[in-house]
């Protein structure tokens, strides 16, 4: 029994971690709905393989609903008119070597005529898959039915069926970001406990630099749960969502940025050094025990950001204030003893300066006054964009009513 309990408890997780996984959400979602538009072409169009129908549905099927509201008509757009490039080939010249290249050339000048913009290429595609399919001109209008079919299947599966919220897995990135920054301000810090060659506080470095990749791949997940809020009726504060963990993930990107920093503190210090202890043990120990409660201090920050509910944000901004304490009475003791070391070593003063230098400035990023000011100015920044945007659109409309028309004039 138990272990058919862990089996089910492992399925549980697996399926949640699907849930929450956007390709996987969007290939069931995307497969759902071209075979539901195949479905409804067999019933609608007379061809016996209506297969132009659930090809327009994959490409109007978007992970977010504001990217389907927003790329729909861009795609259809180069669907209707690939279809239609390729109808016109077929009716004049079969599928061969020249027909394929003037069916390529018209498509691209055609799409950047009609603007579809990124789409251009998916003309072209288009055009190519109907025309390889689409010999006899009787099927002409089928395939303008399907297109529209498939089109207006992938619309309707987005609007009654939206997309996913994808704010949790969103967060849950940014959190991983965290955990691995508090892993390498954890691991920096030790080598100044000890002596390590040169190579070794390299290879910390290096890691610190593979944090822009993370980063990036955050930036990413956050995108999409930026537009999986915009136009979506089910999330109220849209705005402020997006808001917070669009700032969240800067601090947490700056604070990276000052890591890689600290690691290049480590380096020059370890050539400075030349093999000897990097620092005397108290001095060590001292910055090892800022580096804890500011590496933990990382963790609550994310906690905190990617909090939904007011009690884990109040019991994460708790946490993160109190480890922030902690870690500045830390770094005070450990700057007396620098500075002790500074004075009877004048050349290393400008490495311990550095050293110090580089955690103020974490701590300062992740300070709750200092996030509590970004986000006002974000949020205010956010509006202002939006009032003059509408006031752009009023005031053109208000040219255009009073324009003078030729039967005016």
């Amino acid at each position: 029994m138990a272990r058919g309990r862990g089996r089910h408890d492992r399925d549980d997780g697996l399926f949640a971690r699907l849930r929450r996984d956007p390709f996987a959400v969007q290939t069931v979602r995307s497969t759902a709905a071209a075979t539901l538009s195949y479905v409804v072409a067999l019933r609608l169009s007379s061809e016996p393989v209506p297969l132009t129908a659930p090809l327009t549905a994959l490409l109007v099927v978007q992970v977010t609903l504001y990217s389907t509201l927003t790329t729909s008509l861009r795609r259809v757009n180069s669907v209707v008119v690939g279809v239609l490039i390729a109808i016109a080939f077929s009716v004049v010249v079969g599928l061969s070597w020249w027909s394929l290249a003037l069916v390529i050339l018209a498509s691209l000048l055609v799409g950047r005529i009609v603007r579809v913009e990124e789409f251009i290429p998916e003309v072209a595609i288009s055009a190519m898959l109907v025309l390889g399919v689409t010999q006899v001109s009787d099927t002409a209008w089928d395939r303008v039915l399907e297109t529209l079919i498939g089109a207006v299947v992938g619309m309707l599966f987005n609007l009654f069926l939206a997309p996913p919220v994808w704010v949790d897995t969103a967060g849950d990135s940014i959190e991983d970001l965290a955990r691995r920054m508090r892993l390498l301000l954890l691991d920096v810090a030790d080598e100044f406990t000890g002596s390590p060659p040169v190579e070794q506080a390299a290879a910390r470095l290096h890691e610190a630099r593979r944090l822009d990749n993370d980063v990036a791949d955050v930036d990413g997940a956050l995108r999409t749960a930026e537009d999986s809020l915009r136009f979506n009726p089910r999330v109220k504060e849209g705005l402020l969502h997006r808001v917070v963990l669009r700032t969240g993930l800067d601090t947490l990107e700056i604070c990276a940025v000052v890591l890689r920093v600290l690691a290049r503190t480590l380096t020059d210090l370890a050539k400075h050094r030349a093999g000897h202890q990097l620092l005397p043990e108290r001095a060590a120990l001292a910055i090892r025990e800022t580096a804890q409660y500011t590496a933990d201090a990382l963790v609550s920050f994310a906690v905190l950001v990617t909090a939904r509910g007011s009690e884990g944000a109040e019991a994460a901004e708790t946490r993160l204030a109190g480890e922030l304490r902690a870690a500045r009475a830390c770094r005070d003791a450990a700057a007396d003893r620098l500075l002790a070391l500074a004075l009877a070593d004048p050349g290393s003063w400008q490495l311990y300066g550095a050293l110090l230098a580089e955690v103020d400035r974490i701590l300062d990023e992740l300070d709750p006054e200092h996030r509590g000011r970004r986000l006002m100015e974000e949020l205010d920044r956010r509006v202002r964009e939006k009032h003059d945007r509408r006031r752009r659109l009023t005031l053109r409309d208000r040219w255009d009513t009073r324009r003078p028309t030729r039967a005016d004039a």
